[in-house]
């Protein structure tokens, strides 16, 4: 494979490239895993999604109803 003159620093920069590439899929991986541990945490504590269910409280009244009265 001739890279001519330059093939220390292609040969570099694709590593340090490959390199970065490694580095944010781990770290994609990890925070994967952290996410799901909290999640499972809040899950066992009885938080659910809000889009899950009914709301257990009504929410605020709408201000724009009531200015029109």
């Amino acid at each position: 494979m001739a890279l001519g003159p330059h093939a220390v620093f292609i040969v570099a920069v694709y590593a340090l490239a490959f390199a970065v590439v490694m580095m944010l899929v781990v770290w994609v991986w990890i925070d994967h895993r952290r996410q799901r541990r909290l999640l499972a945490d809040l899950e066992a504590r009885g938080v659910r999604r809000r889009s899950a269910g009914v709301a257990s409280s009504p929410g605020p009244a709408d201000p724009m109803k009531e200015s029109a009265a």
